[in-house]
């Protein structure tokens, strides 16, 4: 390997880390693996990761540990759980955390991981989706210490578009934090616009042109809406993982004693759409609770 692209760790292979680890060994990385689903781990191996059959056996001998879990719970289990990978690490090794959890206990187990093994922890959670993942074009938004950020900078240049250090660790928590609060909000919002412009009779696919380049418009927006039109709700973000980010955002408010009236709405809308079923289905299956059976044909 060469200097700049060393030897990975990515613990976590689904529908982000599967897609960004097949387009790390593109770059050239060698990335060994682990995920608790044999399907997943074997996709992976399939685009050339090395597979492995438990956590602390992928990091051992690699510069950078990679995770990407859907929870704080598992974050912290396979850091610090029975078979967690803080036993085996050792400096100069750094752990990446690509996952959305809560700020309070990210910043514990950045804190732990520095007092008890002397390695640095550095909370990079992103944003773009599966596809973005997968081409390297993500915005990831990071808290480290500066004397870590040159050690995470080259794999920085292969995975993320945008890559911005907002303080010390922690600080990217807190960004994904305000980023999942404003992303609940819209997919409510483009759901109700969605749902107007079926019902008044208009070329209703005509209407992210006719908003693009205005105030309404936006990355979001132009991404849900044709999803929404079509109908297609096949996952590229689990409703289930917004909802439980959501959750995790109206927690920290909370906390801050900030009032969040709007994001408090988003979240009932996906625990409702959640009780309906449809928490494995992608973010824009909101839609769905707009469209009783009774609604008019799209337009």
């Amino acid at each position: 390997m060469t200097q700049t692209r060393r030897r990975l760790a990515y613990i976590g292979l689904g529908l982000m880390g599967g897609p960004m680890s097949r387009h790390l060994v593109a770059r050239g990385w060698e990335v060994h693996g682990h995920d608790i689903r044999p399907q997943a781990l074997e996709q992976a191996a399939a685009h050339g990761v090395i597979p492995h059959p438990n956590a602390r056996s992928a990091v051992q001998g690699c510069d950078l540990v990679l995770l990407n879990l859907p929870t704080t719970e598992a974050v912290e289990s396979v850091a610090f759980g029975t078979e967690g990978v803080a036993a085996v690490l050792q400096p100069p090794q750094c752990v990446v955390d690509f996952s959305t959890i809560r700020v309070d206990s990210g910043r514990v187990l950045i804190e732990r991981l520095r007092r008890e093994r002397g390695c640095a922890w550095i909370d990079a959670p992103v944003s773009g989706g599966p596809a973005a993942a997968g081409s390297g074009t993500l915005t990831v938004m990071a808290g480290a210490d500066t004397a870590d950020r040159a050690a995470i900078e080259p794999l920085m240049r292969d995975v993320a578009q945008r890559f911005t250090v907002l303080g010390p660790p922690g600080s990217g928590l807190v960004a994904k934090m305000l980023n999942q609060l404003m992303v609940g909000c819209l997919h409510a919002t483009v759901a109700e616009l969605t749902a107007a412009a079926e019902a008044a009779g208009i070329e209703a696919d005509l209407v992210p042109e006719a908003l693009a380049g205005g105030h309404a418009d936006g990355v979001l927006f132009q991404q849900i809406y044709p999803r929404m039109r079509a109908r297609d709700f096949a996952p590229r973000g689990y409703a289930r993982q917004l909802l439980k980010d959501l959750d995790m955002v109206l927690a920290w408010t909370k906390e801050l004693q900030v009032p969040t009236p709007m994001t408090a709405q988003a979240q009932t809308l996906y625990r409702m759409l959640a009780r309906l079923g449809h928490q494995e289905l992608d973010t824009s299956a909101l839609l769905k609770l707009y469209e009783p059976a009774s609604a008019p044909p799209r337009g």
